[in-house]
């Protein structure tokens, strides 16, 4: 049965030099709104004892408005303003509900500069996007096209450190189903080899990090040496800023094209609970495991598998998916990494990831 679910649709944009100005004052002013209104609800709590609400801090920034200082954030549009207290009070509810930390302030270096728009404060009309406060519509660069008659319902505009310009449409889209197949595959993680499906094969790891690792490192030896505050170490920083752009472009990339494919050929697909946050404590391991990225490929599954209708079954990350036999059920006292072969007492002989991949498969399916 098709679902309507709410769906962002990314582009990049090229904007005028007086967008872009208007841009950046929005950013700013989102930044300095929200940092304000963390700063005094922190302090409500921490000498008043007391908890500030949203509209508490809705009505804050009327009053911040007309005064000297700050009389300038009226000169952008107000809506990507109050939902940077929107933001705030979503943070606040997960930190109060232990579903994350407290909230921190928006550095103006490290923070992603971005401000959203509903649908107040854009005009959408013949395929053609135009921000409040802005002299024309956006230059997008239309990648892939929109659902047909899609309607946008909130607007999100960023910029990232390599200095390009984003925009992320959010719409609500009808998805069908795919047909249903009965095919079902055990999927184990790894770092030579991505991903070891059940069926035996192997999902080579491209490395993306490590295959830019030389152009990276010979940046940020350009930016060290560059004096702190001058221009042109603004400009070493922008090309670290390019190279890992484009190692997150290759992977999220690749990442996509693998996700898709197991989504779009099997029902149900069988994964481990990795806890990648324990595993990048292992500095021999960390640079590795981030740049396999199994956290995203994980998330990725996730709502692949619920928009077409297949099934995702993440089992218990203390299976011992390598040290058990797949053939008899016999369990090994010790598997050290090292060993990638090996034959049990039943006469089995296992590859170390398909005999996982397939544990992993079977342990799935008992779940269920």
């Amino acid at each position: 049965m098709a679902q309507s679910v709410k769906r962002a649709y990314k582009y990049r944009f090229h904007p005028t030099p007086g967008q872009a100005q208007e841009l950046a004052r929005t950013f700013g002013c989102v930044r300095l709104v929200y940092n304000k209104a963390l700063e005094e609800r922190t302090r409500a709590s921490t000498v008043e004892g007391r908890r500030i609400s949203y509209v508490e801090t809705s009505a804050a920034l009327t009053q911040w408005k007309k005064t000297p200082e700050l009389a300038f954030l009226s000169e952008v549009s107000s809506v990507p303003l109050q939902q940077a207290l929107r933001h705030l009070q979503a943070a606040f509810a997960n930190f109060f509900a232990r579903r994350a930390k407290y909230p921190v302030f928006k550095s103006r270096k490290k923070s992603r500069a971005s401000a959203e728009y509903t649908r107040s404060a854009f005009t959408w009309r013949d395929g053609r996007l135009t921000l409040a406060k802005m002299d024309g519509p956006l230059d997008i660069v239309w990648s892939r096209p929109l659902p047909e008659g899609a309607q946008p319902s909130t607007v999100t505009v960023s910029k990232d450190a390599a200095g390009r310009w984003f925009v992320s449409l959010l719409v609500q889209e009808t998805i069908a189903p795919l047909a249903a197949t009965g095919k079902r595959v055990g999927a184990d993680a790894g770092l030579t080899s991505l991903v070891t499906l059940s069926t035996g094969e192997k999902i080579t790891n491209p490395r993306h990090e490590r295959a830019d690792r030389r152009k990276l490192a010979k940046a940020q030896r350009n930016l060290a040496r560059k004096a702190k505050g001058s221009g042109s170490r603004a400009k070493a920083r922008l090309k670290v800023a390019r190279v890992y752009a484009r190692i997150a472009d290759r992977r999220r990339d690749h990442l996509h094209k693998l996700t898709t494919r197991l989504v779009r050929e099997n029902q149900t697909v069988v994964i481990e609970d990795l806890t990648v946050r324990t595993m990048v404590k292992n500095h021999s391991l960390a640079r590795a495991v981030s740049d396999a990225s199994w956290r995203e490929l994980r998330s990725m599954l996730q709502y692949k598998a619920q928009w077409y209708g297949r099934d995702l079954v993440v089992i218990d990350r203390w299976f011992p998916s390598s040290k058990l036999c797949s053939a008899c059920g016999t369990l090994q006292e010790k598997m050290p990494l090292g060993v990638r072969e090996w034959q049990c007492a039943c006469g089995a002989l296992h590859d170390r990831d398909v005999n996982a991949a397939n544990n992993i498969l079977a342990a799935g399916l008992a779940e269920r």
